[in-house]
């Protein structure tokens, strides 16, 4: 009987793990006729809309902010983000809260979106890096491209939606709102 080694045990228990297939869950919506998906993970919650604040001189995917447990936390429509058309807020229409790392802070978002579907596991196997289309198109925005049966599901890189100064701006927004707000206690 042959006896492994200690090396060869290392690599046969690679090779096993190598081999196994993980998934990822992912919280899939709609914001106009595209269906996306975030990792579940960087979903802190889901909230109806209420009342938006709109801020003047923002730009137009910039919804507003709204009031959450005594934090303003700014609210980006992302059909105007990734498709420059405002979004249509109707009963299914909600907010997915998510926290994005700026460098200096954790940055609240609520992103707009049409209606959230359902929660999806998608193997590692079954996803592929995003489609290049040249350097004219920026597609840094999209982690990858889930595989679901026989179509692609665009999954979001939660981060990169909004570019750092971008962000940047939405931290000075909150920040100031929140300044407001105190200022008329």
């Amino acid at each position: 009987m042959t006896q492994l080694s200690t090396n060869n045990l290392a690599l046969v228990k690679g090779n096993v793990e190598s081999n196994v297939e993980q998934y990822a869950q992912y919280l899939t919506f709609s914001v106009g006729k595209e269906q996306l998906a975030i990792n579940i993970s960087e979903v802190k919650e889901i909230i109806e809309i209420n009342h938006i604040t709109h801020v003047p001189m923002t730009p137009d995917y910039i919804r507003g902010v709204i009031h959450l447990r005594g934090n303003v936390v700014p609210v980006v429509d992302l059909s105007a983000r990734l498709s420059n058309t405002i979004c249509t807020i109707t009963k299914l229409t909600c907010i997915i809260l998510v926290e994005i790392n700026t460098g200096s802070s954790i940055q609240q978002i609520g992103m707009i979106v049409d209606q959230v579907e359902e929660i999806i596991e998608i193997s590692n196997n079954d996803t592929k890096p995003p489609p290049g289309f040249g350097g004219e198109i920026n597609v840094d925005f999209i982690q990858a491209m889930g595989k679901i049966d026989d179509n692609f599901i665009i999954l979001l890189e939660v981060s990169k939606i909004l570019s750092t100064k971008e962000l940047s701006q939405l931290t000075s927004l909150s920040n100031a709102e929140l300044t407001d707000d105190i200022n008329k206690i």
